[in-house]
Order: structure tokens, then sequence, then C-alpha cells
């Protein structure tokens, strides 16, 4: 599967933005679909997940109830609205997929293995 991430762009403190995440291939429906992002000198972190088939949604706390993931299988597309956005959500956002990833494995990076290319979200205070 080819993933495509886009949406990011600048906002202001305070702000809202909604990213997508468009596959391509099939099958689309047994992939766990994640969020991560790396903000410029830190590693990468985990921000979200949807799991495959029930859409069980998993969340890093530092967006817990701000951001919120969702999935339309009908259009391959995985969306993450990001509200209440802060300068230190300023990061490049990638989405990744695996294949009926397991629920202990989630907010590990290396068990994807497909992966978009990034998208820059810039948060200005």
């Amino acid at each position: 599967v080819q993933l495509q991430a886009f949406g990011g762009g600048l906002v202001q403190a305070g702000g809202s933005r909604r990213l997508s995440c468009s596959a391509s291939g099939r099958a689309f429906n047994s992939y766990t679909v994640a969020w991560f992002r790396q903000a410029p000198g830190k590693e990468r972190e985990f921000v979200s997940a949807i799991k495959y088939g029930v859409g069980t949604t998993y969340y890093g706390d530092s967006v817990k109830g701000r951001f919120t993931i969702s999935r339309d299988n009908a259009k391959n597309t995985v969306y993450l609205q990001m509200n209440s956005l802060q300068p230190e959500d300023t990061a490049v956002y990638y989405c990744a997929a695996a294949s009926f990833l397991h629920d202990h494995h989630y907010r590990a990076e290396r068990y994807y293995n497909f992966w978009g290319q990034g998208t820059l979200v810039t948060v200005s205070s």
C-alpha cells in the first residue's frame, strides 16, 4: 500500500487543522493506520492510531482530548482532526500503516511497514 499525507500548513495557536492520509491499494480496511510526528531536533513520537476492523482508536498523552482520528474505508482515507493546537504541536506529521497489527504494538513505529512522505504543521504563537 502507498500512503500520501497532506493537509499541513501554518495555523495560529488555538486553531484547528485536519490532516488526511490517503492510501492506494486493496484491503485498506485490514490495516491499522497511525500518525506519528517529528519536531525539529526531537525523536519521532506516536500521535494516534486507528485499528483495522472495529476502528478502535488510540492517542498519545500529549494530544488526548484535542486530536481525533477517524477513517473512511470507502475512500481509503484516514483523518486526523487537530484542535486547540499549540506551538509544541509543530512538527512533520507522518502517516503509517501496518496490516493486522497487534494491539500491543500500535505505538511502536518499527511495526509499521508503510509510510507516507510527511506533511508539515506549523503552529504560531
